[in-house]
C-alpha cells in the first residue's frame, strides 16, 4: 500500500508502522509480538508525554498534553483553530519541533542567579511559533515554574470594551475589563502559587481597601477581580512583586514571562480617547507594566515571547524578522535577546502531521489519502502548518 511504503520511507529502521488498513492488523499484531517488550514504536506519536525528556529523537512526533493542563495551563492560551481542533481530535497533542526543543534545553541549564535571558521565537506567518511556546511552557509548568502568560498581546492595543482614566496616574488609561479576565485566568493557573508567595510591599487601592504588606499573594489577584475599577494597577503590582521576589533568597519559584506577540508592545493602537484623538501605547497601564517585565532586569527566571503577524495591523504581511517586527525601539528594548527561527515543517515533520491527520480521521476524502492526494496537499500548503490545517480541515 502507498501509505505503508510512505511510513518505510519516513523511518527505514523501523520495523513496526501503525496501519490504517483492517485488512494488516492480522499481520500488525504478529510484527509487535515479535518484538521485545519496549515501548512501541509509532512513525508519528511517541509516548513520552514529560517535555522534560523530550530530545532530538522526538522530533516530528507528536505527544499528549493532560486534559487536566490544558484546562489550568492553556486555559486561554492556545489558538482558536487550534482549540477547536482539540474538541473535535478529543485530545491534545503538540509535534516536537526542534525551536522548542533549543528553548528548554537552555531553560535545563539556568543559573537563577543571573539576569533573566530572553527569547523571541520568529518565523514566517502559519510556522508554529506559537505551539512552539506553548510546548516550552508546558515543560515550565511540569518543572514547577510560575507562568505568567500574554496569550496575545495585540487585544491589549486594538480591542478594549472600555476605556478609563487611570485612578493611579492621570496620563495613563485603565482596561478593567481585559484586565479582570487576565486576572481570573492567571489565578487558574497559578493557584498552587497564591497562598505562598507573600507581598513585600503595601498597596492602597482607595480609602477604605488597602493590601498591606505580607498578604498572600491571592489576595492581591482577587483585589483585581472583584473591584474591577482597581483592576489594572493590581496587574502592575503583581508584576512588581514577581520581578523583585523571582530568584531571590527564600523565594522558592521560578517565573517565566511569555508574551505572544510582543511585537504589539512596540506598535501602534487603534484605541481612542474622548476627543477622538488615538491613544499612545506607552499611556495604557497594561502596556506599561508589560513593558517593564520584558526588561532583564530581574533574576531567576526566563521570558519567552513570539513575533506574531496576526493582530499585527500597521505592519507588511511579508515581514517577519525581528527588526521589522519590533521596530528601532522595540529591538532596542529587548536587546540582548536569542532569536528562535521556526520554519515550516520539515519533509518529515510534513509526513508525520499527514499521518496523525489520518489518524485522526480529519481527511475524510477518499482522494486525500492517497500519495497523489498527499502530494497535492504538500505543494499547496508548502509544508506551513497554519495553512496545511486550514486545508486538511475542509477535505
Amino acid at each position: 500500500m502507498a501509505l505503508h511504503r510512505l511510513s518505510l520511507r519516513l523511518r527505514p529502521t523501523a520495523t513496526h508502522v501503525r496501519s490504517f488498513y483492517t485488512s494488516r492488523v492480522g499481520q500488525q499484531q504478529n510484527t509487535v509480538a515479535a518484538e521485545p517488550e519496549t515501548e512501541p514504536f509509532s512513525v508519528f506519536r511517541t509516548k513520552e508525554d514529560d517535555p522534560a525528556f523530550h530530545s532530538e529523537k522526538h522530533i516530528g512526533q507528536y505527544y499528549n498534553v493532560p486534559s487536566s493542563h490544558i484546562q489550568t495551563l492553556f486555559h486561554h492560551g492556545l489558538p482558536w483553530r487550534y482549540k477547536q481542533q482539540v474538541e473535535t481530535f478529543n485530545e491534545a497533542s503538540f509535534m516536537v519541533r526542534q525551536p522548542a526543543l533549543e528553548v528548554i534545553s537552555d531553560l535545563k541549564q539556568l543559573d537563577p542567579s543571573k539576569p533573566v535571558q530572553r527569547y523571541i521565537f520568529y518565523g514566517l506567518k502559519g510556522s508554529g511559533k506559537t505551539i512552539s511556546m506553548c510546548h516550552t511552557l508546558h515543560y515550565c509548568y511540569t518543572q514547577g515554574w510560575l507562568v505568567l502568560h500574554i496569550p496575545d498581546a495585540h487585544i491589549w492595543v486594538k480591542n478594549c470594551k472600555e476605556l478609563l482614566p487611570s485612578s493611579y496616574k492621570s496620563s495613563r488609561f485603565d482596561q478593567p475589563f481585559e484586565a479582570a479576565e487576565w486576572l481570573h485566568k492567571f489565578k487558574i493557573t497559578n493557584e498552587r502559587f497564591l497562598s505562598k508567595i507573600k507581598t513585600k510591599h503595601r498597596y492602597i487601592w482607595t480609602k477604605r481597601e488597602v493590601t498591606e504588606e505580607g498578604r498572600p499573594l491571592g489576595e492581591l489577584v482577587d483585589q483585581g477581580t472583584t473591584r474591577v475599577r482597581s483592576s489594572s494597577d493590581v496587574i502592575g503590582a503583581l508584576m512588581k512583586e514577581l520581578r523583585l521576589q523571582s530568584g531571590q533568597p527564600g523565594s522558592d519559584f521560578k517565573l517565566v514571562a511569555a508574551v505572544d506577540g510582543v511585537n504589539a508592545l512596540w506598535g501602534r493602537t487603534t484605541l481612542k480617547k474622548r476627543d477622538s484623538s488615538i491613544v499612545d501605547l506607552e499611556e495604557l497601564t497594561l502596556i506599561y507594566n508589560l513593558r517593564k517585565l520584558m526588561r532583564n532586569d530581574w533574576i531567576g527566571g526566563a521570558v519567552i515571547t513570539t513575533l506574531s503577524q496576526t493582530g499585527s495591523l500597521f505592519t507588511p504581511i511579508s515581514a517577519y524578522w525581528p527588526q521589522d517586527m519590533l521596530g528601532e525601539i522595540g529591538f532596542d528594548s529587548m536587546d540582548p535577546f536569542i532569536p528562535i527561527s521556526v520554519p515550516n515543517y520539515s519533509e518529515k515533520e510534513f509526513e508525520s502531521c499527514y499521518l496523525y491527520y489520518l489518524d485522526r480521521n480529519w481527511l475524510q476524502h477518499p482522494q486525500s489519502r492517497t500519495e497523489e492526494g498527499k502530494k497535492e496537499i504538500l505543494f499547496l500548503c508548502n509544508r506551513n502548518p497554519w495553512t496545511m490545517e486550514k486545508m486538511c480541515c475542509v477535505l
